[in-house]
């Protein structure tokens, strides 16, 4: 019979280097989670040390260094929070991974900051409390208690996962501080009232336009027998549609320090941008679909470029309008303390600071929000993602076109539950549809008789049995959402403009 042998015990020794390994590890998992505070504390600390250097000889030199870290804390916010909107549903699709979508918006952020975002953000500096009505000392005050009011709520809420907006958080910080400072008379509510019905119209606008380019690519496209010609026919113009709107915007905004263009030559720039890209799409989507079969499968294939397209145009149209809610503030604060009282321009330190934060936060904390917009709403494919990015980027730009800061988060979520309503009633009421996929269906069936094997389904292909559309109808428009987003979107601003009032409170009495 084999003897058994003890295990070996471990010597005293050995337990102290298990434990060691063990607080190695533990000390490893945490540091993880310390890097990406450690990083936006150090980019806070550096914008306040560029501001420093920048003010040179202003005599409120303290107080800009004040109001840039608390800026720098602001875009930051911002990044984690708004940028998800723009990428999430290309990440959600499938056809940008997370490393690539995060570089690819954290550059057309920074672009569209420095590019097209002066005009928004004079907006909040200079549009919203009457200059005559508050004196310069208590309007820096206002400022900086409406810069931290909404960093902080934002803050809170990314931490607890609620969607809201980083404009109404800015907004309502201004308009609570100035309330606070002089009362309602302060207010320029003719400018607040425009800003009010942008919040409310933005994201209809967005839904009814992202219907629209679904309404029209699941018509000419995706209920055709023969799907490829369709698409070699209307995914190049869709493209150029795409080209042109952000090529007259670029020149319209981007290049209005250099030359200024008049409405036909923009109108000339449109047109020439659009057959050029269309060219380029048609060969490029020819070439593409050549081995491609009819199904949907393929579709998604020829939308992953227009897709990658509209998330960077969103990306660019997103910094351009959403700048104005970390540096606004800034920017009055440093016209207020200047000597020269030059009101002009907005330095371009100050768009720096948001631009950066901007693309900093969004690649420190992006991720998970990301994850969120893209996979846990609604259900994306290419085709419906390319449609929810593109209504949001063509909204944005039209309100940044006009200077009114409205919210890429409503009008993002707005999109998307006009493309699940309009898939709703389009499955339930298509005529279209209902003979293609009897048509489908009845071609599926020879084969299989034909053939004696099971032919498995599309993915996107949904029978017209009842009892599936109710699936997809609770799976694409998740009703529980609506109650939540409109819940954050109603006390946001009473919210920031209560913690804004009660910073410009302690900050006059203290200060």
């Amino acid at each position: 019979m084999a003897e058994t042998r003890a295990a070996p015990r471990k010597t005293a020794l050995d337990k102290d280097l298990a434990r060691l390994d063990e607080v190695g590890e533990a000390t490893n998992v945490v540091s993880r989670g310390l890097i990406a505070p450690g990083i936006a504390l150090l980019f806070i600390g550096l914008a306040a040390v560029f501001a420093s250097l920048a003010a040179g000889g202003e005599p409120a030199t303290v107080v800009l260094v004040v109001a840039a870290a608390m800026a720098a804390y602001m875009a930051l916010n911002i990044g984690a929070n708004d940028v998800a909107n723009n990428v999430g549903p290309a990440v959600g699709a499938k056809v940008l991974t997370m490393g690539g979508a995060l570089v690819m918006a954290a550059v057309c952020e920074t672009a569209g900051a420095l590019i097209a975002g002066s005009d928004v953000v004079d907006t909040i500096s200079g549009g919203l409390i009457l200059p005559a009505t508050v004196a310069a000392p208590a309007l820096i005050r206002v400022m900086l208690a409406a810069l931290l009011a909404a960093a902080l709520w934002i803050n809170v809420a990314t931490w607890i996962g609620a969607p809201v907006s980083t404009t109404h958080s800015i907004v309502g910080a201004v308009i609570g501080g100035g309330i606070a400072a002089a009362g309602f008379g302060s207010v320029n509510w003719p400018a607040m009232s425009a800003i009010t019905l942008s919040w409310i119209t933005s994201p209809i606008l967005g839904g009814m336009i992202a219907a629209s380019f679904v309404a029209f690519i699941e018509t000419a496209i995706v209920y055709r027998d023969d799907k490829i010609a369709a698409a070699r026919l209307w995914v190049p113009l869709l493209i150029a549609l795409m080209a042109a709107t952000f090529s007259t915007y670029l020149a319209f905004k981007g290049f209005q320090n250099i030359a200024t263009f008049s409405g036909p030559v923009l109108a000339a720039m449109g047109l020439i941008s659009f057959a050029v890209i269309w060219v380029i799409a048609h060969l490029q989507v020819r070439q593409a679909s050549r081995t491609m079969e009819n199904r949907n499968q393929s579709l998604k294939k020829l939308f992953r470029v227009p897709l990658i397209i509209s998330a960077a145009l969103l990306s660019f149209a997103h910094g351009a309008n959403d700048v104005a809610n970390a540096v606004g503030p800034l920017a009055a604060i440093v016209r207020a303390a200047a000597a020269s009282g030059n009101a002009s321009a907005v330095p371009t330190w100050v768009m720096l600071i948001g631009a950066l934060g901007i693309s900093v936060g969004l690649l420190l904390y992006g991720p998970r929000l990301v994850r969120m917009v893209g996979a846990e709403i609604t259900r994306l494919n290419p085709m419906r993602a390319f449609c929810v990015a593109l209504s949001t980027a063509l909204t944005v730009i039209v309100a940044s076109w006009f200077g009114l800061p409205v919210s890429s988060t409503h009008i993002a979520v707005g999109s998307v539950f006009g493309v699940g309503f309009f898939r709703e009633w389009y499955i339930a009421n298509s005529s279209q549809r209902r003979r293609y996929l009897e048509r489908r269906n009845a071609r599926r069936l020879a084969e299989r008789r034909a053939s004696g094997l099971e032919t498995a389904e599309d993915e996107d292909d949904e029978p017209p049995a009842v009892s599936r559309e109710e699936i997809v109808r609770r799976r694409l428009v998740r009703r529980a959402h609506v109650v939540r987003i409109v819940a954050a979107w109603v006390t946001t601003v009473p919210i920031s403009a209560l913690l804004s009032a009660l910073l410009f409170l302690l900050l006059d009495t203290f200060a």
